[in-house]
């Protein structure tokens, strides 16, 4: 990027910023879209409006998609070496514009910045597994399948494919997608969230300025009409979808009977157990960062606590204390533990699910639904809330909150844990502290959960394993970026070959066998 252009935007963005909006990207540059519907951007931290988001319609999608399409056959027929290397080349520049993208997710998602700039670089790591695509699209070849037949197996793009990405994550889930979907040689379109739309831009001047061929990449802003008209569109071959599961069950659907390939990450309920020989200490710390880390706007966050035995008694006196300590403030102030909600709906919304669970009748031992932030009473600030004693038919326990909820849940034995874990309807991440190791294998063997962590709160994979859960977590086969990512952006096919001078005179009516 320039250094001389405006901090904070780059490029073809910097007109729109000036006017307060964010609008599409399509065929490589800043347009403006036919829709006349906006939507509000604000800073969580303030309450204070910064600016619009353009909210596409049809006729915008199908602009993004006629681009992308245009662009397809020359970037499909580029040899995957030269797409590696411009990949290296966008790696090279986020990494050198990580803070800008980080302070960007900030002022319009609201985490404090050294999270934000985490996302960034888990990001980066996957435009980096990228980088390897040519090793990853070597295909199979067997010599003499049959009597002077040849039989071998390549992967090629499916074509136009798009993601419909979350407002946590404004970074670093669209990079689970787009990096290997353009490696793999497809064209793609992002829809990001209206809620904090920039970084979208931002990262789109990137892949600009890394060489790649106008049409390559796209963005079109908007809500629920751009999706849909996405999910319909003859010429998008795939979506891949991070939100709720309502939301991710209905595009699957949508999106299969329209003949797409989906893959729909839904929501979570993730469980943290901590059993009576874990370090106590460490267990607590992993609760408090792991529960309200982003304010629990984490579809990894843990919101559930399973308490084993007399671990209860131990954990959570030093639980409630860390809890009222935490440091809540501005995300840009480094000083600051937690930020805000990410809106005061969201806000609104899960003061409301503490109002169901105090109703229902879980002891709420730390209260955060009034907490302000002196100097920030406009911004949509929460404190951390712990609530002890829940049971599993309440909805503090079976439904996804999204916010610094923890709920704690005591059970008697391990059995019992493993068993409140398999029953519930969601199965993206689960964590266990113990200093038993035969307790550990037990548990990662028979625990319904897609990613596991030992003595690891968070067990987001490295980018060369890929992202995923089970049950109503996932909808579809593979999950996101590493090897799964790449059979997902990818179809194979097989070809057999015989010449010629090693065909036997006259018709063949049985098919081709190994004799």
């Amino acid at each position: 990027m320039n250094k001389a252009r405006e901090p904070g935007v780059t490029g073809a963005s910097a007109n729109a910023a000036k006017r307060g909006l964010v609008g599409n990207f399509i065929g490589g540059r800043v347009v403006e879209a036919s829709s006349p519907r906006r939507q509000a951007i604000t800073n969580p931290a303030t309450g204070e409006v910064s600016g619009e988001a353009v909210l596409s319609n049809a006729a915008d999608v199908g602009a993004a998609v006629a681009a992308a399409s245009a662009a397809f056959p020359a970037w499909a027929a580029m040899a995957p070496l030269r797409r590696a290397r411009l990949m290296n080349r966008l790696l090279a520049l986020v990494e050198q514009h990580k803070q800008e993208l980080g302070r960007a997710i900030t002022l319009e998602h609201g985490k404090v910045l050294s999270d934000a700039v985490g996302e960034v670089e888990r990001g980066i790591e996957i435009i980096e597994f990228a980088c390897g695509i040519p090793q990853l699209l070597k295909g199979d070849y067997t010599e003499q399948v049959a009597t002077g037949i040849d039989n071998w197996t390549m992967r090629q793009p499916l074509g136009v494919v798009a993601g419909i990405t979350p407002f946590n994550f404004p970074v670093m889930v669209p990079a689970w997608m787009y990096p290997v979907a353009l490696a793999t040689g497809n064209t793609f379109v992002l829809k990001p969230s209206p809620l904090d739309p920039t970084p979208s831009l931002l990262m789109a001047e990137l892949i600009r300025e890394a060489g790649f061929p106008d049409g390559v990449f796209n963005v079109v802003q908007g809500d629920k009409e751009a999706v849909d008209a996405l999910l319909v569109h003859p010429d998008v071959q795939a979506l891949s979808f991070v939100g709720s599961t309502p939301v991710a069950q209905s595009i699957y659907e949508t999106g299969a009977r329209h003949g797409k390939r989906v893959q729909a990450l839904g929501g979570a309920k993730n469980h943290l157990v901590v059993m009576p020989d874990a370090d106590i200490d460490k267990a607590v710390d992993a609760l408090i960062g792991a529960a309200f880390g982003s304010a629990g706007e984490r579809c990894m966050a843990i919101s559930v606590a399973v308490l084993v035995g007399s671990a209860a008694d131990a954990v959570l006196p030093q639980l409630q204390q860390r809890a009222r300590e935490l440091r809540i403030g501005p995300g840009v102030q480094d000083s600051s533990e937690m930020g805000p909600i990410v809106s005061a709906a969201a806000r609104q919304r899960i003061r409301a699910a503490i109002d169901a669970g105090v109703a229902a009748g879980a002891s709420l031992l730390v209260d955060g639904r009034e907490f302000q932030v002196p100097g920030h009473e406009g911004g949509f600030f929460l404190g951390a809330t712990v609530f002890d004693h829940v049971r599993p038919e309440m909805a503090l326990y079976r439904e996804e909150i999204f916010g610094p909820v923890l709920a704690c849940v005591r059970v008697p034995s391990f059995d019992q844990a493993l068993q409140l874990i398999n029953s519930h309807e969601y199965g993206n991440g689960v964590s266990l502290f113990t200093s038993d190791g035969g307790v550990a294998r037990e548990f990662a063997r028979r625990v319904q959960v897609g990613m596991v962590g030992v003595n690891v709160p968070i067990p987001v994979p490295m980018s060369w394993h890929g992202f995923g859960g089970w049950k109503r977590s996932l909808f579809g086969d593979m999950h996101a970026y590493g090897e799964e990512g790449v059979r997902f952006y990818t179809r194979q096919k097989s070809v057999m070959q015989r010449w010629p001078d090693s065909i036997a005179k006259g018709a063949e009516f049985a098919m081709p066998n190994a004799r």
